[in-house]
């Protein structure tokens, strides 16, 4: 299966995003990249476009404007905490900022995923 590389102007905007956050690691994601905290995803570029991983009463509410959809990576299958941002608001960055932060804020909240163990897996 593949998927589709980021466009520039989806990573331009991932990357004027991106919160300034010591925290916060990017790393590649199915050909695209993904921000995380705590090894938790919180927010990606996928093809054209931003997604960000949000609290249901938050996604709810990004739901509701247009230009936004749950993200569906692949037909049938979406990942239920995620949202699409609008593309119009690589035109207006200080409204995609608040709601980035909106996901950092709750996914830095989570508690860090436990190591693996690398040993264990080998046997």
């Amino acid at each position: 299966m593949s998927f589709p590389k980021p466009t520039p102007e989806a990573k331009e905007a991932f990357d004027a995003w991106l919160p300034p956050d010591a925290r916060v690691s990017v790393k590649p994601m199915f050909g695209n990249l993904a921000a995380f905290v705590d090894e938790h995803m919180f927010m990606g570029v996928f093809g054209d476009h931003v997604f960000l991983r949000l609290t249901e009463p938050d996604r709810s509410e990004l739901i509701a404007r247009t230009g936004t959809s749950v993200f569906e990576p692949m037909a049938g299958r979406p990942m239920k905490e995620y949202v699409l941002l609008p593309e119009e608001w690589r035109e207006t960055p200080t409204e995609a900022h608040a709601w980035v932060m909106r996901s950092l804020s709750w996914v830095g909240n989570l508690p860090p995923k436990p190591k693996k163990d690398k040993k264990a897996k080998k046997a």
